[in-house]
């Protein structure tokens, strides 16, 4: 981790840096990077999803900073509905309310402590996962938690042709950002090797199917790896980023110039 992300972490501050941002005038957020565990073909770790979401939140927190507003990247949530890889190894799955209940303590548990929003930022896109963490923030007031996901078409027009398509799953767009925040878990030698697989998930799931093998991911990903770069994937960090930040922004009353 370099420098500038710890400055964000939540996990690393003390109770009274907390404190002390908490009677700050400026607001205090909380982002919390969703993921889930989960194949991402032969050569992305499983935890890809989590990773993704913690690179745009760490950049969405330095933007936010830029605005006014104080931003902390609290422990991510790994552990999502991951229903369509399960015929492959590492594919782990927890039910929807199960993941709508445990977050929505999260969230109530950080504005307890005096945080005025929390942000899910959420980059695992299965449909049965959305839905559970959309679900977990309903009823609560008004400006007190957000999703950021690309799902919506709101911000995945802002993405790659790639993401556009549908075949994003293990393919340049996922593998690029692993490449340009945490390039240690990318198998180099097999990435460079992989063929490009052109399945849309969304025709598929629009078509009702629900299974990676049945809609032709042979080795758990579509889209392709091999085009993948690092500059790449900064790109699409720094979109990601600005989608977290313009919700959050919207979501309390705050412009991207900092005047409330």
């Amino acid at each position: 981790m370099n420098r500038a992300e710890q400055k964000y972490r939540l996990g690393a501050v003390t109770t009274g840096e907390l404190g002390a941002l908490i009677e700050s005038p400026r607001p205090l957020v909380a982002l919390v990077p969703v993921g889930a565990v989960e194949p991402h073909g032969p050569h992305l770790a499983l935890e890809t999803d989590t990773v993704i979401s913690e690179a745009c939140a760490f950049r969405a927190a330095a933007l936010l900073e830029q605005a006014g507003v104080n931003a902390l990247v609290a422990p991510g949530v790994s552990y999502g509905v991951t229903n369509f890889a399960s015929e492959f190894a590492g594919a782990v799955s927890v039910d929807g309310e199960s993941l709508s209940a445990y977050l929505r303590s999260v969230v109530e548990g950080l504005v307890a402590t005096g945080i005025t929003h929390v942000c899910l930022v959420n980059n695992h896109l299965e449909p049965g996962h959305d839905r559970a963490v959309r679900a977990s923030i309903e009823g609560l007031e008004k400006g007190r938690a957000s999703v950021a996901s690309p799902l919506t078409r709101r911000w995945a027009r802002t993405l790659s042709d790639e993401f556009k398509s549908g075949a994003a799953h293990g393919g340049e767009y996922e593998t690029s950002i692993v490449m340009a925040t945490r390039p240690e878990l990318v198998r180099e030698d097999v990435r460079r090797t992989l063929p490009e697989v052109p399945v849309s998930l969304s025709e598929k799931i629009a078509e009702g199917m629900d299974d990676f093998v049945a809609m032709g991911l042979e080795q758990s990903y579509c889209g392709s790896p091999a085009r993948a770069s690092a500059a790449h994937g900064t790109d699409m960090i720094e979109r990601l980023a600005e989608m977290v930040a313009t919700e959050v922004c919207e979501a309390i009353g705050v412009d991207r110039r900092g005047a409330r």
